[in-house]
């Protein structure tokens, strides 16, 4: 098993930065490919990024495309996620997960959640 803690949301004006980081525990961290979702008042969870267990491959919801990074640390066992150009439809509480299935992009192929945490960016 695997317990996930987010940090580093809050406010930021449109256009400007973030790091979220997803610290875990647990010694088989670095086993899993991990994830991060968004979700928005009134809206589905959506994916947004994610990561190969060794960092070596990454995949991005085309919406964060070029604009998120996502990166790992597997001697921290953390996971990182560099938000960039931030547009106020990036507004909505980021969760990272465990991903435990087959499909990178579908939240139910992910087994371990963290709490959230809130970004919310203004115009």
């Amino acid at each position: 098993q695997v317990q996930l803690v987010e940090s580093g949301g809050g406010l930021v004006q449109a256009g400007g930065s973030l790091r979220l980081s997803c610290a875990a525990s647990g010694r088989t961290f670095s086993s899993y490919d991990m994830g991060w979702f968004r979700q928005a008042p009134g809206k589905e969870r959506e994916f947004a990024a994610a990561i190969s267990w060794s960092g070596g491959t990454t995949y991005y919801a085309d919406s964060v495309k070029g604009r998120f990074t996502i990166s790992r640390d597997n001697a921290k066992n953390t996971v990182y996620l560099q938000m960039n150009s931030l547009k106020p439809e990036d507004t909505a509480v980021y969760y990272c997960a465990a991903h435990t299935g087959s499909n990178w992009n579908i939240r139910t192929e992910y087994g371990y959640w963290g709490q959230g945490t809130q970004v919310t960016v203004s115009s």
